[in-house]
């Protein structure tokens, strides 16, 4: 409106602007420079108050989206922890950091960038259509013709936009599960020299994933020139159909200047209705992504939540397991009984069901059929947090967190003491080893512990189990990376640890087998034999077979 009187007002003045000038010419072009910087003031102020209310704009609705955005991937990566070990073994590490990072992302900008947007194109919309009716109707009507050609275009384009979203999320995320299995298995493809090969099959992805981004960027290279073309084809016809009006005398030169401003002011709202919808039917793919896995109900729960401390007597009954993933039995109808204080060894061959037993005492896994109690009562009954924060756990498969080895070390008990700590390092025989390092304790250990050897990476894992003194300790073939002697030493000192401490051996080797008071052996899920080191030997079954490959394998390396 300031546009159009302004130039309504130098046109009415053209006459005085081009005068030879006098004291009543001078005098009348004061008051016409007068107007003109008071309309000039006026544009200048409206714009700037526009600009003052588009930054509380984007403040209110951009870190809104941000809070939003911190607490939805906090929502997602509890949900995440929440979950059972079965969940893992289902889907791939690539997928789940896809959907908490560049799945949450999408979902941000639509209710980020996308809703300010948009509620900057309907308030324009409600508060300048109006008033173009207000002063033309035909002219309005006119340039706002290309519109439903506009509307017609995004509905069409809308379904193939989310079609293209859906693949392209789903391709990111094998790319990024490719990407970290190759980095985490860095050692072995070094090793096999397959650098070359892993190159090409990472840029088979990389490429799977640009043709989906490319067709997706075709449509919308389609789109927004469409959207363009009709936005200046308002123009022509504004300008086309004003002039008519101009020369019929129903408008002035200064209404139409003022429509083709009204249209400009409407351009990037119009122009961003592609843009939101794309977001739009992104979000939305993604959205669908992430609730996915929110939806996941954890079957792991607690009859009782009982949160009470355990003296480790634990029963085993009849205990039938079938991984839900694969449909394999690893046990059938196994039964054994361990007093608390007591320590038993689980011997068997690969794949005989051994670690099986250890997921189950620590609830990683219900059991199928049968019952496991602890102190009289079914597992079930206690709070899982609660039961596994009284186990200490060395994992067949050990992982170390990217972090100095104290902190790995006491990584179960925030308040754990050095002296603790060093006194758990000497009782999985790693105390000299940390002292030859430049850094002692504080030296880090690089990623999943890529700086130590094997042997070192198993007494870490063996020190942060028995740092948290736990009711229940369950070694998982935890000597199988360190040789003879070294294992000699962490029995000798483990025959300590395990003094009035329930204690789960589970290990192929014989020799671990012999610091328990009791020993059972299993044979394709089933167990075959149980007793002592002594009467096993006596028996001639199984144990007895294995005791004497495994005498004969160590005279060979000898």
């Amino acid at each position: 409106m300031a546009v159009r009187y302004a130039i309504e007002l130098v046109q009415e003045n053209f006459a005085l602007l081009a005068g030879t000038g006098n004291d009543l010419q001078s005098n009348e072009y004061s008051a016409f420079a007068s107007s003109v910087f008071l309309l000039a003031v006026l544009i200048i102020s409206t714009a700037l108050l526009r600009g003052v209310f588009m930054f509380f704009m984007r403040q209110t609705i951009i870190v809104m989206s941000r809070h939003i955005e911190y607490d939805l991937k906090n929502e997602v990566f509890n949900h995440y922890q929440k979950l059972p070990l079965s969940f893992y073994r289902r889907n791939n590490t690539g997928d789940l950091m896809a959907r908490i990072s560049e799945d949450v992302s999408m979902v941000r900008m639509y209710i980020g960038p996308a809703i300010m947007y948009g509620i900057n194109m309907l308030t324009l919309f409600l508060m300048v259509i109006p008033y173009m009716l207000y002063i033309n109707s035909t002219l309005t009507l006119w340039a706002l013709l290309p519109l439903p050609i506009l509307s017609l275009s995004i509905y069409f384009v809308s379904d193939k936009i989310n079609k293209r979203s859906t693949e392209i999320q789903t391709s990111l995320s094998g790319l990024s599960t490719f990407v970290q299995e190759a980095f985490s298995g860095i050692r072995v493809i070094k090793s096999f020299a397959r650098e070359q090969h892993m190159a090409g099959e990472f840029d088979k992805a990389s490429d799977d994933y640009k043709n989906k981004s490319l067709g997706l960027a075709k449509i919308q290279a389609y789109f927004f020139p469409l959207v363009m073309g009709l936005i200046g084809m308002s123009v022509i016809l504004t300008v086309y159909v004003g002039s008519l009006q101009v020369m019929q005398g129903n408008l002035t030169t200064g209404h139409i200047a003022e429509f083709i401003i009204y249209v400009n002011m409407l351009t990037w709202p119009v122009t961003s209705l592609g843009w939101i919808t794309s977001i739009v039917q992104r979000a939305g793919a993604s959205q669908k992504r992430i609730n996915e896995f929110l939806s996941v109900e954890n079957d792991l729960v607690s009859t009782k939540n009982l949160e009470v401390e355990i003296e480790g007597r634990l029963v085993f009954d009849r205990v039938d397991f079938v991984y839900p993933d694969s449909g394999i039995q690893a046990l059938k109808e196994v039964s054994f009984e361990v007093a608390a204080g007591e320590s038993i060894a689980v011997i068997g061959t690969t794949g005989s069901g051994k670690s099986t037993i250890a997921n189950l005492i620590c609830r990683m896994f219900d059991a199928k059929a049968g019952a496991i109690s602890i102190d009289g009562r079914p597992i079930q009954d206690y709070s899982i947090s609660t039961l596994r924060r009284q186990i200490g756990y060395v994992p067949q498969d050990v992982f170390l967190f990217s972090d100095t080895i104290e902190n790995n070390i006491s990584f179960g008990n925030d308040m754990m003491s050095k002296e603790e700590v060093i006194q758990a390092a000497r009782d999985a025989d790693l105390y000299e080893n940390i002292q030859q390092l430049p850094d002692g304790f504080k030296t880090r250990v690089g990623e999943r512990g890529v700086t130590l050897s094997g042997g070192q990476k198993q007494r870490v894992s063996i020190a942060r189990a028995v740092a948290r003194k736990p009711k229940i300790l369950i070694l998982d073939d935890a000597l199988s990376a360190v040789d003879t002697k070294t294992e000699n030493a962490i029995l000798n000192a483990m025959s300590r640890i395990m003094k009035d401490r329930t204690s789960v051996i589970i290990s192929h080797r014989i020799s671990s087998a012999k610091l328990a008071d009791k020993i059972i052996v299993l044979d394709d899920g089933k167990l075959v034999e149980q007793g002592t080191h002594a009467s096993l030997l006596k028996a001639g079954g199984v144990y007895k077979d294995l005791h004497e490959k495994q005498l004969a394998g160590e005279e060979v390396e000898a």
